[in-house]
């Protein structure tokens, strides 16, 4: 049964299109009005011949972590279609459990995943990670992205190999919509989930207005300090997951 705790909330939601569909469904059921506005969207690569040299390497592999369900997907095809199966010599990781439930449907079935954030520091974390020196280690990911994981790898002895497989895109040319939706009252606060979608969207709406009006709801204090640094209002959820995000966007109702 809908409680209503986000009744009169007008949110925006920058996630890929593909991905925003379970929060809008819960910001709606929860009495508030979702607005699609994705910051990100995914890309294939135009030319994979680099990153099909990398799969040869993962016969000699120790590790392959993924970064994101957008990794395993542009990725694990091209591993089963290259090797006929999940390559048995291979231990598998991933930054969060989604990540690692779309490795299932791919046929991994053991993967090493955080229990508390979700991020490359708390994958770097656990005991297995630290114990790297001499292996090797393949990371998939988009093309760019942090490389705090790979350094850190690096310097505890292993030898990283980073796997390119899709790239991140920004659908949007301008902030227009927001602006117009601010103007007219019903914008209240924008859910940002990534830190280059909040690149993106500072970037695109420069010192305008409406932004120093509307709160950023932000899943990660990473994602955060970017427009804390300029003076903006942001709140942080206590918890991954969408659930956590509801409880996150009721402090705004007044």
């Amino acid at each position: 049964m809908a409680d209503n705790i986000l009744k009169g909330l007008h949110i925006a939601v920058t996630r890929p299109v593909d991905q925003a569909a379970s929060l809008c469904e819960a910001i709606k059921y929860h009495g508030g009005k979702a607005v699609l506005f994705p910051l990100l969207a995914i890309a294939p690569l135009d030319d994979y011949r680099e990153f099909n040299e990398t799969l040869a390497k993962l016969e000699h592999a120790d590790w392959a972590i993924f970064i994101s369900t957008n990794a395993v997907d542009n990725a694990m095809p091209r591993v089963l279609k290259q090797y006929g199966n999940v390559p048995e010599n291979l231990q598998f990781a991933a930054i969060g459990h989604q990540t690692a439930k779309e490795l299932g449907f791919y046929g991994v079935r053991h993967v090493l995943t955080p229990h508390t954030r979700f991020d490359s520091e708390t994958l770097l974390a656990l005991p297995e990670m630290h114990d790297v020196a001499n292996q090797a280690v393949v990371i998939f990911r988009g093309v760019g992205g942090r490389d705090v994981l790979a350094d850190t790898l690096k310097s505890r002895g292993a030898n990283v190999i980073f796997a390119e497989c899709y790239r991140r895109v920004n659908p949007q040319s301008d902030t227009q919509l927001l602006n117009k939706l601010w103007q007219q009252g019903e914008l209240d606060g924008v859910i940002v989930t990534s830190s280059e979608a909040m690149r993106n969207l500072l970037k695109m709406a420069g010192d305008s207005e409406w932004l120093r009006h509307v709160t950023l709801c932000v899943n990660h204090a990473r994602i955060a300090e970017l427009p804390l640094q300029f003076g903006l209002k942001v709140l942080v959820t206590e918890a991954p997951g969408d659930d956590a995000m509801i409880k996150c966007l009721s402090q705004l109702v007044n």
